[in-house]
């Protein structure tokens, strides 16, 4: 056996002794009871808009809004909170945030013009690649939106942009959590605010006034806090008239919902393994998840470290990119079945083009049969009906039994769902709102 192969095989054993934690039983239990309790409410709604169909629950977005926002003004002087409308662009979720004292956090001109068009006063603009035509939709409405610069040649362009409408624009930079690989694509090396900060004082028309980052899936605040402690040796080494000319501080989003990553087998690293041997692993054998911290734990750990290492540098305003904690739990995908063709196996009027991806291969959401309810779990193969072997609901279904024409709730998916689906062979559903 050669060195290499060695090594890889080391790899390997080292891979699979990596267990990945299982779903608490009582704790699925309780999720698919809460749900089920709900089942007159759903199925009230289901008798005049029958699935295939969205239902959006305004009164979580308020309610996961006024919590979030609470939990971080209990441990920071001044926060501002955006919602970051790329996990779930459906106007009634951005409206509904808006109404709840919430910013707008877009990443497009698309996103931006729907901002606009919904009366938002504070928006920031994020993201790379931004278009001429995008810097100067938000030049020409300087006076609500803050870009956030990813490159000095955006810098650039979008002072030329605002002397070309004789506008001043504010502005913050981004700097990148990682300069190597892909996630280099994103902002400035944190090394190059200095030459960035002297580019942008020859910019008489783009107040640099703040510094963003951003870290995803933040199962924990681990990866904050790290990037928290490099900005704060950064800030210590730039000058005074910098550190007073900072006014806003953005640590991103990223946080994830309080139950946590739930997974199928496939997604654990002895699921992967298999997989790359050409064996599957069982589907329905056992729930994974990966826990997420409580976002009230998430707050006083930043918050601490902010105050440590921040705020000794620069007195200013924090902004949180919240998406996925708020729009998560709001929305759910209700289905029903249309084809019983084994008793094991049914397939569902609607396709997963109504999420946009493959999710369900790796990730689990419990399925609630609404006709037939019950909080013992049945193994099933719930397929979708689009002209694809990739189109999985999933794996089982929490019902005494499963019949054509029965209701089917995929509870939580409102986040990178809606804004991923897709005009792909079937129509995507409608959205109900209540």
């Amino acid at each position: 056996m050669s060195n290499e192969d060695s090594a890889i095989l080391k790899d390997l054993q080292s891979t699979l002794k990596q267990k990945t934690p299982l779903l608490p039983p009582e704790e699925l239990r309780s999720f698919v009871d809460y749900y089920l309790s709900r089942r007159d409410t759903y199925l009230q709604v289901l008798k005049k808009d029958p699935p295939p169909v969205y239902i959006l629950e305004t009164h979580v977005l308020k309610a996961k809004a006024r919590q979030f926002r609470e939990v971080f003004k209990n441990v920071l002087p001044e926060v501002s909170c955006y919602y970051a409308v790329k996990s779930n662009n459906h106007p009634e979720v951005a409206k509904t945030l808006l109404q709840s004292g919430f910013g707008l956090d877009v990443s497009s001109g698309l996103e931006l013009q729907m901002a606009l068009d919904l009366g938002a006063h504070d928006i920031v603009f994020s993201g790379p690649g931004k278009t001429d035509q995008e810097l100067g939709l938000a030049t020409l409405h300087a006076e609500t939106v803050i870009v956030l610069i990813d490159s000095f040649g955006e810098l650039h362009r979008l002072e030329n942009i605002a002397a070309s409408q004789n506008k001043k624009v504010r502005a913050g930079v981004r700097l990148t959590t990682n300069t190597s690989g892909l996630w280099r694509k994103f902002g400035i090396s944190p090394h190059a605010l200095p030459a960035f900060w002297k580019d942008a004082g020859q910019c008489s028309h783009v107040m640099l006034q703040g510094l963003q980052f951003h870290t995803s899936w933040n199962l924990s605040p681990d990866a904050q806090i790290d990037f928290i402690k490099v900005l704060g040796k950064l800030l210590e080494e730039m000058s005074g008239p910098f550190r007073k000319e900072i006014v806003f501080i953005d640590i991103g989003g990223g946080y994830w919902p309080p139950q946590g990553e739930w997974l199928q087998a496939a997604a654990t690293p002895a699921g992967r393994i298999q997989s790359a041997l050409g064996k599957g692993a069982d589907p329905a054998s056992n729930h994974y998840r990966l826990p997420a911290t409580p976002i009230e734990s998430f707050a006083e750990q930043l918050g601490l470290e902010i105050q440590k290492h921040l705020f000794k540098n620069v007195s200013c305003r924090i902004c949180l990119e919240p998406g996925r904690w708020i729009v998560n739990d709001a929305m759910h995908l209700f289905i029903s079945v249309v084809d019983k063709k084994a008793s094991n196996l049914v397939i569902a009027d609607a396709g997963t083009n109504a999420i946009g991806w493959e999710r369900f291969e790796t990730d689990y959401f419990p399925i609630l049969n609404l006709t037939r309810p019950s909080l013992n779990e049945r193994a099933c193969d719930i397929l979708g009906s689009l002209c694809t072997p990739h189109d999985v609901w999933g794996y089982s279904y929490w019902g005494n039994d499963i019949q054509n024409g029965d209701l089917l709730m995929v509870p939580t998916q409102g986040a990178y769902t809606y804004s991923l689906r897709q005009n792909f062979i079937k129509p995507v559903p409608p959205v109900i709102i209540v």
